[in-house]
């Protein structure tokens, strides 16, 4: 009579399952922080740092980042093919999506998309997930180019910017994001420019393709920093000087970096210790100096005013979408009120320590209007009154819109990349 196997039942799944199956797994894990708990892929990624192998921890990144990137249509591919529609957090659905997303974007051969996404089933229906995706391989199915955006994100922005931004923000959804440096010193925007091979927008930006950041010239010895061309014009529009500002809500940093290369003498407020950690770490790099205070910009209470303050508030971070798909699955509508709803409060709060004749910057990387346009229309602090921003201060291809705001759409500088979308409003106060 053989003896029943007495090993561990961890163990004994480990050995049954094929090379690779681990990368599946943590795949697996982001997907189900992101989808049904809600949590940032990026906060989400301990999932994938448990795996030895650093290529099998890109790989459960980029896995997790396709699906969510072309989730639409890769369920509708299943649901074309199911007798039964399996409801949406059944594991049979996920298992699907990550084999599926594998063998259609991925590269991966189909036998070896199956193969480890088999076991991500745990005793569940296999012979369904195997029938449904031979059906489909068989069959040659294909995803859309460009993938499609999630029904409610593509209606709420429709209604908001018009079908044709609409589709623009589509178009953009498969192209790889550029990357963009921010120069600490414009003046050497070309020769930089011819160190790396890369275009310039404006002066103190460049543009590459993807590339290794940490082994370009120029990283070590804190000549630039990564900052696509959107985010950096928030600080550009506060402008150069030697007075102080405020940049409030401040992680990752870079328009800290910004400030305090264009001469200010400038204070970061942060809550979050690590973000304020990494801070202080490029503040080294770039041999710049700035103050750095931990704290809740609405507990935080200043000794005196500035001449400028720099308010990028947290918001749905929907403009980001194309580098960070999950954002699209995170938020919805409630939470972007109940973030417009802070972020009026801090702008009213940060408007307190502007000196008179000082500047006011509110910006957001949201593409709803509810963080933009309605939080700039209804400020209205005493003795404020609107900068408008200038066509001459940006790169060629954005511009301000009527009341002198600057809101950046889907499908802006497409003939050169891209960028990510944002809204920017500037006062300066009076009195």
């Amino acid at each position: 009579m053989r003896k029943p196997d007495r090993r561990p039942a961890g163990k004994v799944q480990a050995e049954a399952d094929p090379p690779g199956t681990p990368a599946r797994r943590a795949a697996l894990k982001l997907l189900d922080a992101v989808l049904r708990q809600g949590l940032p892929l990026e906060a989400a990624l301990g999932a994938a740092n448990g795996l030895p192998n650093p290529s099998d921890r890109g790989l459960a990144r980029a896995i997790a980042s396709e699906v969510l990137r072309r989730l639409p249509d890769l369920d509708a591919l299943i649901d074309e093919t199911t007798d039964r529609v399996l409801p949406d957090d059944a594991k049979a659905r996920f298992a699907l999506r990550i084999a599926l997303v594998q063998a259609l974007v991925l590269g991966t051969p189909p036998h070896a998309a199956i193969a480890t996404a088999l076991p991500l089933v745990d005793g569940g229906p296999r012979r369904l997930v195997h029938g449904v995706f031979g059906t489909l391989m068989r069959s040659g199915a294909t995803l859309p180019e460009p993938p499609h955006l999630l029904p409610e994100v593509a209606e709420r922005w429709s209604k908001a910017w018009g079908e044709e931004a609409a589709e623009k923000a589509r178009a953009s959804f498969s192209e790889r994001p550029p990357l963009d440096l921010t120069l600490a010193d414009p003046s050497t925007t070309q020769e930089w420019a011819e160190k790396l091979g890369a275009k310039s927008l404006m002066p103190g930006h460049l543009r590459l393709d993807n590339a290794d950041v940490t082994s370009l010239p120029g990283f070590e010895e804190g000549a630039w920093w990564v900052q696509d061309i959107s985010a950096s014009l928030p600080a550009r529009l506060i402008g150069p000087g030697e007075g102080t500002a405020f940049d409030l809500c401040a992680a990752p940093g870079g328009k800290t970096l910004q400030l305090a290369a264009a001469g200010w003498r400038v204070t970061a407020v942060e809550m979050a210790t690590k973000r304020l950690g990494r801070l202080s770490e490029n503040l080294a790099r770039m041999n710049l100096s700035a103050g750095l205070v931990e704290a809740d910009v609405m507990q935080w209470q200043p000794d005196t005013s500035v001449d400028a303050v720099l308010l990028d508030a947290p918001c749905s971070a929907t403009g980001i979408f194309r580098r960070h798909p999950d954002v699209l699955h995170r938020v919805r509508p409630r939470a972007i009120g109940e973030l417009a709803e802070m972020q009026a409060a801090m702008l009213a709060r940060a408007a307190q320590w502007v000196k008179p004749g000082g500047r006011l910057i509110y910006a957001v990387c949201s593409l709803e209007p509810q963080e933009g346009e309605e939080i700039a229309s209804t400020f209205a602090a005493p003795g404020f009154a609107i900068d408008p921003v200038r066509p001459d201060e940006l790169p060629d291809g954005l511009t301000p819109n009527d009341q002198g705001f600057l809101r950046i759409l889907p499908g802006s500088l497409a003939q050169v990349g891209g960028c990510d979308g944002f809204f920017i409003a500037r006062w300066r106060r009076d009195s």
